[in-house]
């Protein structure tokens, strides 16, 4: 399979994407090589018994991705809230008011930084409750993935993946929030909808302390929207995980306890 060829058209909404002059398009996805009917039955039931599989940082202590790290960067948690619908888990996911100071337009899971103490599970279903109206004693809390760094924002962010029993009624927080909608997890392994491109930036790189080179970033062309950024890497990691492919090297944990 080709890798994506071009740059994506312009991005819907109100977010920016930083895009550098030199990008260039990266390797297929990382289950390129899976069939069609190998990317479907994504069920919750998968989910479960790839989190199970692997070691977890629910008690607020996840490991943050190798050789990525923010002096002085602030800790912040995401809910990645999960249903199932027709055989399918369904991913809840945000675009991101206009009116905040960060990431205006962008698509991302319900989350924001932690209040002093604060664990990252207990923040991220107090985000969820807060911005979509996500009930926290509805949620399965089963796990944490990689700890990943936001340069823009300066935080250092746990997802938190949850299952709830059905699909929920769900609030956007106008202050917050400016649409809120669901996808399949099948549905972003879709021929298509996931691209890699090759991106250098000498901002991000000193602020994350690394030598200047190229670094991945991930793309889904999904619902009318683009999702990228550290949305995307959650993504993207968590769906290698219920597929049982590899993770790419950038998202892959430390050795020794999670």
């Amino acid at each position: 399979m080709e890798a994506h060829p071009t740059a994506p058209a312009p991005t819907p909404g109100r977010q920016v994407i930083p895009r550098p002059p030199d990008h260039r398009p990266g390797p297929p996805p990382p289950w390129a090589d899976l069939t069609a009917t190998e990317r479907r039955g994504l069920t919750l039931d998968r989910v479960r018994s790839a989190l199970a599989a692997r070691p977890s940082g629910d008690d607020g202590r996840a490991s943050p991705a190798p050789g990525m790290a923010l002096p002085d960067a602030g800790a912040a948690a995401v809910l990645i809230p999960l249903f199932e619908e027709e055989g399918e888990a369904r991913v809840i996911l945000t675009v991101r008011s206009g009116s905040l100071r960060s990431h205006q337009g962008e698509v991302a899971f319900p989350g924001g930084r932690l209040d002093g103490g604060e664990g990252v599970v207990h923040g991220a279903l107090r985000e969820a409750d807060e911005e979509v109206g996500i009930a926290p004693g509805a949620v399965t809390v089963l796990g944490t993935l990689t700890t990943l760094p936001t340069v823009s924002s300066n935080t250092l962010m746990t997802p938190v993946v949850g299952t709830l029993d059905r699909r929920p009624a769900v609030m956007a927080n106008p202050g917050e929030v400016e649409r809120i909608f669901d996808v399949a997890l099948a549905d972003l392994v879709v021929d298509g909808v996931f691209h890699e491109e090759l991106w250098r930036s000498s901002e991000r790189s000193a602020a994350l302390g690394i030598p200047l080179g190229e670094f991945p970033v991930w793309f889904f062309h999904v619902a009318g929207e683009t999702v990228w950024g550290a949305t995307a890497r959650c993504l993207t990691e968590l769906l290698c995980l219920v597929l049982g492919v590899e993770i790419p090297t950038t998202l892959r944990r430390p050795p020794g306890p999670g």
